[in-house]
């Protein structure tokens, strides 16, 4: 479908531009949104007709999202989600969850807004980009965690999915020898001592022979 464009719009074009979309995206989001009009004679001759209108309505809208830009770009929110051990969780964190979580900090903002390719599967710092104009762009980032208390760890630099984190091991100090040091005076049950003992002799007698 072809559209004349109310507003600019990222990778589609500037306002007063004539563009082919698709009929979906025309009819789901372009027209509802009053973000375009079908090209079509009458359309443009009411687009020359409003253009400075629109123009100033686009500025009111810019300047308006600029302000909420100023306080929510570089802005960190903590998500508590179930996860494994290896911090895979049980679930993601989508559009929605996104829309929500930053609705309750008093930021409304659309679906339409949030640019996210790939829900969030894995805890960890995340860098999420939120459209509030066609011209106005800001990042945020989501603290996703298993706790509370991980997700201040992480902001201090922990890695919640290194070994050291799952299971209390430094794993940049392990040497091979901490694993089996053939120097070490292993302790071992009677039954064990024995047993070896009889071994150490039995070698000795096939020597002999």
């Amino acid at each position: 479908m072809d559209v004349i464009l109310l507003e600019r719009i990222a990778k589609l074009g500037q306002m007063g531009e004539t563009v082919k979309v698709r009929d979906g995206y025309a009819r789901n989001y372009l027209l509802p949104t009053g973000r375009a009009l079908r090209a079509n004679d009458a359309n443009k001759a009411r687009f020359e007709a409003e253009r400075a209108v629109l123009e100033a309505r686009n500025l009111e809208r810019r300047s308006e999202a600029q302000k909420i830009a100023d306080t929510l770009d570089g802005k960190s929110f903590i998500v508590v989600r179930a996860a494994g051990e290896t911090g895979q969780l049980y679930g993601s964190v989508a559009t929605r969850d996104i829309v929500e979580i930053l609705g309750e900090e008093g930021y409304h903002i659309t679906r339409n807004q949030v640019v996210l390719n790939n829900p969030i599967k894995t805890v960890g710092l995340h860098k999420v980009e939120i459209q509030l104009h066609a011209e106005v762009y800001v990042t945020v980032e989501l603290n996703v965690a298993r706790s509370a208390e991980e997700a201040e760890r992480q902001l201090q630099g922990e890695d919640l999915t290194s070994a050291d984190a799952i299971y209390g091991v430094d794993e940049d100090a392990l040497r091979p020898e901490d694993f089996f040091n053939p120097d070490a005076d292993y302790d071992l049950d009677e039954e064990d001592g024995e047993e070896a003992a009889s071994e150490s002799e039995e070698e000795e007698e096939n020597k002999g022979e």
